[in-house]
Order: structure tokens, then sequence, then C-alpha cells
């Protein structure tokens, strides 16, 4: 079954969310959006796929973890340092995109609002505690939703000039190495409708596509509040799948027919196999640097022969959507 519904869960969305949803749903099973991650400044990602196909991706992803508020300067390592400076600014970037009416979506790996330490967004190096946080009155639920207003803050522009975000939050929900799902299912739901909430309902940043990101039905936060489900895959090197078990796993976390989309990806899918064998997912999101940069997991070949495919979206074939 390919899913078709694209009725936003904001029903005040803005016409550019319910343009993109539309799309998205009247593509899945006969073409694919071609998707890149970047989360430097110079998008290293992008010039290579214009170099080696000619063409560009009709989706760019920009990471939002240096907008953190919460970063632990004082208390870091180079690795952290080099990925946060390397990030700032990135906004800037996603600007030139929606210039260029490219589909734009965020991921941002949310230092945690309190306390931690390096890269924080990991569980191992954070004491914050999400069950907390999702107990209002609580010293990390006040500190939760002070970054939430940041955050806020920095997408309202987006949603002045009408530019529609792929927002995917608390991304892989289903496992424990992000503090936002360590917890369990239960505290990961309750944080997606606090943040949805206040974004809707306090911000009315009316531009966001809510996207979700977890595998496990569990973990669900449910149909009020989710535009598309998706999820995160990563397999071997130079194995290039249809991804339709990937799919039809996905498929069971709600009987709804929502728009599916490939969150992130390591190995590039095969875009013809997915059509050819049924599998709904609109996008994939190849994840950033060595995963495009180098041959170790996709060569430059097989790089061309995707962008090249008839069933592939790139931004040259993008409609106006915004």
């Amino acid at each position: 079954m390919i899913r078709k519904n694209f009725e936003p869960v904001n029903p005040s969305a803005q016409q550019g969310v319910r343009n993109v949803m539309k799309y998205l749903a009247a593509i899945s099973g006969k073409k694919v959006v071609t998707g890149q991650h970047t989360q430097t400044l110079l998008q290293e990602e992008l010039s290579l796929i214009r170099e080696v196909t000619g063409k560009e991706p009709a989706l760019l992803g920009f990471e939002l973890l240096s907008y953190s508020p919460n970063i632990n300067y004082s208390d870091t390592d180079d690795e952290c340092m080099k990925e946060v400076h390397e990030n700032y600014g990135m906004l800037s970037r996603a600007w030139d995109w929606a210039e260029k009416k490219g589909l734009v979506t965020f991921t941002w790996h949310w230092f945690s609002p309190l306390g931690g330490r390096s890269k924080s967004f990991f569980t191992v190096n954070t004491d914050f505690d999400a069950a907390k946080a999702a107990a209002k009155g609580s010293d990390e639920y006040r500190a939760l939703i002070s970054d939430l207003d940041v955050m806020a803050g920095y997408l309202r522009p987006f949603c002045d000039k009408g530019v529609p975000i792929l927002w995917r939050p608390f991304h892989e929900g289903e496992g424990d190495w992000f503090w936002w799902a360590a917890k369990g299912p239960e505290p990961l739901k309750a944080l997606w409708r606090i943040m949805f909430e206040r974004f809707t309902k306090v911000h009315h940043l009316d531009n966001l596509i809510w996207v979700w990101n977890a595998t496990l039905p569990e973990c669900y936060p449910g149909d009020d509040v989710v535009d598309v489900i998706s999820r995160d895959m990563y397999p071997e090197a130079h194995c290039h799948l249809s991804c339709k078990d990937y799919y039809e796993d996905m498929m069971k976390i709600t009987d709804t027919p929502k728009i599916a989309l490939i969150g992130e990806i390591g190995t590039l899918p095969d875009v013809d196999k997915m059509i050819s064998e049924g599998v709904g997912f609109a996008s994939f999101m190849t994840w950033s640097k060595g995963f495009v940069l180098s041959e170790d997991f996709t060569s430059f070949e097989f790089l061309k022969q995707t962008y090249d495919s008839n069933f592939s979206v790139t931004l040259e074939d993008l409609p106006k959507l915004y």
C-alpha cells in the first residue's frame, strides 16, 4: 500500500506545507526525491554531487546542532568543538537553498538543555532526564521549554517568509543513544507533544511539516501530531537496496496512510528497484561527509546513475511548491 494522506495535522499550516505534502503523496511509489544532508558551511557534499552528476538534489538537509543553547564550552573535546564550529551559521545556507525553492529539512542534534559535557546529545555524555523534562514544573521541563523558545526564534523567519520545513526532531527514537529516547517510549512521546504544542499553539510556526523518525510502534506519539513517518537506515557498503523490507516494517507504525520518507541513509538506495518493487518512500537523504565524499559506501558511478534515473527527482525536476 502506497501512503497517500496529505492533510497537515496543524489546521493552520501554510500553503507551502500543503503543497509539499500533496506533492510527496502524489509521487509516492512513482518517483523518489533525491536528498543530501549537510552540516558545514562549505557543503562539500553538494559540490561533489554537482561535479559528479551535473545536477543537484531536490532536498537538502541542514544540521542545527550548533544552535543548541546549552553547549558546554568549558567541558568538551576537540572533536565536539570542531563539529560545532564547522556548523556555525548553517541557517544562512538554508536560506540560500530556499531561494532556489528546493525542499528543506532540518535535523537537530540537541545538546541536553541542562548539564552534560562534550556532545551532550548523546546519552552517555549527560545526566539530563527525559522523563523529568516531560513533567511540568520540573527544572528539566523549564530548561526544555527555554531551549524550545530559542529554537522557535531561529525558525520564525522561515515561517514569516513562507518556507516549508520538513522538521525531524527527536530522531532515531527507537534507540537509547540520544537523551530524548533514553528513558523509553512514554517520555519520548510526551516530549514530542510538548514541542508540537509549543511550536504550533504558542509560536505559531505554521511552516513546519512534522516528520516522525523512529521504527517502533510503541514510540509513535499519535496521528494527530505527525504529518510524515520516516526511518533511518545504514545498509552495508555498496549494498544498494530497494528498501522494501524497511518500508513494509515502517507501515506497522500506524494504520493511517501517512507519507513515508527515508530520514537518513548511508549507502544510496536503488531508486529503480524501489519503484519496480512498489516501495513508497517518497524521498531519501544520504548522510554527510564520508557517505558521499568518498566511494567507501557508494561509487561515483552509482551516484550518477541514481541522479540520472527516470524515477529520481532532482532540483531541476522539482515543481515550485512555495
